[in-house]
């Protein structure tokens, strides 16, 4: 069970007036971090130290856990199923552990460590402590098969991999290993072994620039590609100023990240989290009604999810949902894959208007953000671009369309990737990359998401996006999920067939009646198919491909 230990409240102090009178002229910026509470005065101990930490890891992630337990130092920074670490141990952890993987494994700048942990402490630890000594960072999906996760480490070929103890068995026999998460005895080395006070190692030597960070794409749509960056403090800026801003996080305030944390949408908040001194409240495994507990326990102030884990807590009940305290939630962020209006509508009904969407991918970060008030204002938005970021909607010659039409998603920043590992790209144009999406503009510049450029369906010469169809079908009263895949078919060349998860009694005659009422009638399934559940990745997006028609 997660720990129960509570934050102790961070007291905003009054700001300087030169700041408050400055504000408007800076867009807002200065006003989101006073709100938030980042804005606070530091003692002048703590002045020294900041600015040694900066000198010595600059921007990279490892400056953030430093300069975190400084500031927050009995602050708890871990909450998980081990119970609570606070900002000065987890500081004090990943500089032993830093220290040890230099000394023990020769891990330097430039060295190659991969994490193929779930969510819990080792897994913020592996990262910070690695990124402590300028080591490049490949983040492993805990969902992959034992053939597929063997195959990528024989490509990758990582000096060091830091594993939960479940994958030991899956893993190629001459890879230098290091444990994280272990359940019971083992006399094999681990993190927690390099944490001790006792493991004597001396300090590493100073890395001369920040590692990168790999992170897999998702695979629906093919074999899962490295896509590395460099994050930057600069880079980070503008989406943290707009998550502030929009999202209304605190800092201090306890944060649950429910998708796993080797994705980008769990990373990034996980980042956010540190810069915040917010609480990480971790678990292995989702768990929605361990999720609601967690809130009335800790007071949670924020959550990140997918759509699906949102879906899962409103299939608890009203009743049980009532039977906790969820006062403290200010911020409910969804991402990763694809909201329904029907769901994000739903959802705010039950919880209040604490919901907002995150749009983007593993290529270019997060470009927009969806508050619940563009939910409801214009259902099956994703939002406006966050500060720093910026969307175009281009067509096939690479031109700009009007508003309101259709054509493919180009989004520029600060957190967009230089290229899969292979030295393959996406197409780039005027700074902006593609996302593979189509998607178009309303004329408040909201974005919307019509489909993959890939998931385009053409029946009988007709365009068919499957997020409308979508959207139609889980706009039912009796539809909680759904998916639409093209068929081949002789006479139309593609026909529709829709996966339905009903949550009630209805029938395929009923949903078509639905459809044909609501959408134009090429747009309406040629089939139904009642399941009950729909095949998803660790981050909740459908797995097309495995929809079979029955």
């Amino acid at each position: 069970m997660m720990g129960a230990m509570r934050p102790r409240p961070i007291a905003p102090i009054r700001p300087p007036g030169w700041l408050v009178k400055g504000a408007a002229e800076v867009g807002g910026v200065s006003v989101a971090l006073l709100r938030s509470g980042v804005w606070r005065s530091a003692r002048p101990s703590q002045l020294v130290p900041i600015e040694r930490a900066l000198r010595q890891w600059g921007q990279s992630m490892a400056a953030l856990g430093v300069i975190a337990a400084i500031r927050y130092p009995e602050q708890p920074a871990v909450i998980d199923e081990r119970g609570t670490i606070t900002y000065r141990e987890l500081d004090q952890r990943c500089s032993r552990q830093a220290a040890a993987l230099h000394a023990q494994y020769g891990i330097v700048a430039g060295s190659k460590v991969a994490v193929l942990c779930r969510n819990h402490r080792w897994f913020l630890e592996a990262t910070l402590a690695a990124s402590r000594l300028g080591a490049d960072l490949l983040f492993v999906n805990t969902e992959f098969a034992p053939p597929q996760l063997k195959a990528l480490l024989e490509q990758h070929r990582p000096d060091l991999l830091i594993h939960d103890a479940e994958f030991t068995e899956a893993l190629p026999d001459d890879l230098p290993t290091l444990l994280a998460w272990v359940d019971g005895p083992s006399e094999a080395a681990s993190l927690e072994d390099l944490a001790r006070p006792d493991a004597g190692a001396v300090d590493p030597p100073k890395p001369d620039k920040p590692g990168h960070i790999t992170i897999l794409t998702s695979g629906t749509t093919g074999a899962p590609k490295a896509a590395p960056r460099t994050p930057t403090a600069l880079a980070l800026a503008g989406l943290t100023v707009s998550a502030l801003n929009r999202i209304g996080l605190r800092s201090g305030e306890p944060m649950v990240i429910c998708p796993p944390l080797f994705h980008g949408l769990g990373l990034l908040n996980s980042m956010l989290a540190l810069f915040l001194g917010s609480p990480l409240v971790l678990s292995r495994r989702y768990d929605a009604a361990e999720v609601l507990a967690a809130i009335d326990r800790n007071r949670v102030g924020s959550i990140v999810a997918v759509p699906v884990m949102l879906q899962r807590m409103l299939d608890l009940g009203p009743a049980a949902i009532a039977g906790h305290d969820l006062r403290s939630l200010r911020a409910v962020i969804s991402g990763a894959s694809a909201l329904g209006p029907a769901l994000a509508e739903r959802f705010i009904a039950q919880f209040g208007p604490v919901l907002c969407d995150a749009y983007g991918s593993s290529e270019i970060g997060i470009a927009t953000i969806a508050t619940s008030a563009d939910l409801l204002a214009a259902p099956g938005t994703v939002g406006r671009p966050c500060l720093g970021s910026s969307v175009r909607i281009l067509d096939a010659d690479d031109r700009p369309v009007p508003v309101g039409e259709t054509g493919h998603i180009f989004a520029g920043g600060g957190l967009v990737f230089g290229g899969y590992s292979d030295g393959s790209s996406k197409t780039v144009v005027d700074g902006r990359m593609s996302t593979g999406d189509l998607g178009h503009l309303d004329a408040s510049g909201r974005l919307f998401v019509d489909g993959r450029e890939d998931d385009m369906i053409v029946s009988g010469g007709e365009n068919v996006y499957p997020v409308e169809v979508e959207d139609c079908l889980m706009s039912h009263p009796a539809v909680v999920d759904a998916a639409v895949v093209g068929v081949p078919d002789e006479e139309f060349g593609q026909r529709l067939v829709a996966y339905v998860v009903p949550s009630g009694p209805v029938t395929e005659d009923d949903l078509i009646a639905h459809v044909r009422a609501n959408l134009a009638r090429y747009k309406t399934p040629r089939k139904i198919v009642l399941v009950d559940d729909l095949p998803r990745n660790a981050t909740g997006k459908v797995l097309r491909n495995k929809l079979n028609e029955s």
